[in-house]
This record gives structure tokens, sequence and C-alpha cells, in this order.
């Protein structure tokens, strides 16, 4: 078993290989095609329509989302599909990227007579320069590999690895052109955790009105309990007449006040509060606000507005449910 097991291994590490010189063999690539066909998608008032059949069109289907998610508008188009009606999509304000190892794939060239018509500038990527797709395109990508992972030769593997490869150089290099941000990237991707990260604020996710802990500074401790144990935050504010915050009593505190004896009945809990507590705005990013928890080493934090009144509470539980954590 051991000896099938080093086999199993030696085979792994000669695919990574394989495909590392089919990485390594594009960086001559980079060059002034690959230049042209940045600044066809840059300047293309459109959307990049990638089409590809096959494996190739699994690399093409993740190009046009990555272009899509990085500031190019991208969609892909299936070639079988688009010579039934798809190919109605394409607009002459747009730019077609087509994938084909070989650059012979029948269901590719079906569709090259229709953009020759529809006069739209035509990118191709391709493993073999000579090819019809090569000759048609308004600017041809190299992505040619010596040799395939798959020892028969036959599946693609090294080829569509530096397909995708040079799709990413493309995506990144029109990104970086662009100056797309990562506040860009999180309104496309509002469900992701980097969206919620930079979209997400305080407002959205704090309680507020009846479900904020609050106490007057002139209840008792034990009042102060009876408020916590309802609201379950582990803290409540303690506030004067106008709800202007005068401190913060925890876990913490009581647990403090308790080490020296006190009577919970008769201790008011302005004598024990935390005076100095952490305040918050509502319109604070969520990703801040647990930072700020980080930093000052808190489980809660109160939300204040402009007049520094009370309006709304948080913890450590709402940042986890809300996916900031």
């Amino acid at each position: 078993m051991t000896g099938k097991n080093q086999n199993l291994k030696a085979l792994g590490l000669a695919v990574i290989r394989t495909e590392l010189q089919a990485i390594s063999a594009l960086q001559a690539r980079i060059n002034d095609t690959f230049v042209q066909a940045c600044h066809l998608m840059l300047a293309c008032k459109g959307r990049v329509v990638v089409t590809g059949m096959g494996k190739s069109g699994h690399i093409a289907g993740k190009i046009a989302a990555t272009l899509a998610s990085t500031g190019t508008p991208a969609f892909f188009v299936h070639p079988g599909e688009a010579s039934h009606g798809d190919l109605g999509m394409i607009t002459p304000h747009d730019v077609v990227l087509a994938l084909s190892n070989s650059g012979e794939t029948a269901e590719v060239l079906t569709l090259l007579p229709i953009i020759k018509r529809i006069a739209v500038p035509f990118i191709a990527m391709t493993g073999n320069p000579a090819s019809t797709l090569a000759k048609f395109a308004t600017v041809h990508l190299d992505v040619a590999v010596e040799q395939e992972a798959c020892p028969l030769g036959l599946a693609p593997t090294a080829s569509t690895t530096a397909a995708l490869v040079m799709g990413d150089a493309l995506a990144v290099s029109m990104l970086e052109t662009k100056g797309f941000t990562r506040d860009d990237f999180a309104l496309s991707h509002p469900g992701g955790s980097l969206g919620k990260r930079l979209l997400l604020l305080v407002n959205d996710i704090m309680h507020s009105g009846p479900e904020v802990p609050s106490i007057m500074e002139t209840a008792t401790v034990a009042q102060a309990l009876m408020e916590m144990t309802e609201k379950k935050l582990g803290m409540t504010a303690v506030v004067d007449d106008n709800l202007h915050i005068t401190g913060i009593f925890t876990d913490g505190d009581l647990r403090r006040m308790l080490s020296h004896n006190r009577d919970i009945h008769t201790t008011k809990v302005a004598e024990v509060m935390t005076e100095t507590c952490t305040l918050i705005g509502s319109h604070v990013l969520a990703a801040e606000a647990m930072n700020v928890m980080q930093q000052k080493k808190i489980n809660a934090l109160l939300i204040v507005d402009a007049e520094n009144t009370l309006i709304g509470a948080l913890n450590m539980h709402d940042l986890v449910r809300a996916g900031i954590v």
C-alpha cells in the first residue's frame, strides 16, 4: 500500500509541475497584444460577452463572473444557444471574448459571420495562433501549453488552467486601471462577508426602542439586574431624566460589587456603575464597532445620537449573527 501511496503523490506532483510550467510560460505573453486586449475592454461601452464550449466554456463562465465582480460588466453566452437566439444579447457596444484551445471549435466558429456583421471587437483566447479563430480575432491571446497534465494528452488540464490565469490577468489589470475599490467590490457582493463588513451599519443591527436595556441612575442594583435579565445583553445603560448616558452597569460591575459584600437591594446603581463607558454612533460601520469592542476588550456597546442621547445597544452576539465576526 505504501508504494501505491507514493505513486499517487508522484502523479499529483507531476500534474502540478506541468501546470506550473504552463502558467510560467504565460509571463512572456503579457505583451503589447495583452495590452491591446485590455484597451478594447476598457473602451467597451457595453459588456464583455464571454463564450466557449465544453471545458473552455466552464472557464469562460468563470472569467465572465470574475470580470463582472471586479468592475467590468460581463456575462457568459453558450455558443450552442447563441446560434439559436442568444446572439441577440450582443450589441454593437459590446466586446466578445471567445475561448477555444484548438481555435477550431465548430460552435464558436458558427458565430463569426454574425459577430463580423455586428462589427464588435473580438478577442480570441486560443492555444493555436494559426487557427481560424485566432486569424479572425481583433486581438489574439496565446494560451498554448507544451503538454496537458493528463498523461493521455486528452483531458483539458494545463490548457484550461492557462486560460483561467490569462482571464484573471485581464480582470485584475482592468480592476487596477479603473481604480476599482473594496467599496465597489462590496456593492456587487452585498450578500458576502466582505459586503457585510463594508456596507452594514450599526443602525442596521442594533437593538432599539424597548429592546434597549436602560435604568435610571436612582435605581437600585437589583432593579438594574432585572433590566439586564429581561433585555439579555449582559449590561444596561444608566441614564438621567433626559436619557443622557451617565454610565453603564455590566456583569463585571456586579462581580466587583459583590466582592465587597454590598447589598443589591439598597445599593444605588450609580454608586457601582462604570462611568466612562464607550459610546458609538448609529451610522458607524458595524465592522468598526467590532474593532472598538476588540480594542477595548468589551462585549457590548451603547449607541447614541448627536446629542449623546441613548438610542440603541448591541453586543458581540449581534455582530456574530450579522456575519461581521
